[in-house]
């Protein structure tokens, strides 16, 4: 499983297709997570 993903945003809005969700799951315990949000654009 990947630990980064990339989404568009289009218009302020998530862009997926039809069949493209996000899911998280943590399959090695409970611990500490941090999230790291990139925003490259014009």
């Amino acid at each position: 499983m990947a630990c980064e993903i990339v989404v568009a945003i289009t218009n302020g809005k998530l862009d997926f297709g039809t069949r493209q969700p996000i899911f998280y799951g943590a399959f090695d315990g409970m611990r500490r997570r941090r999230v790291l949000i990139k925003i490259i654009g014009e």
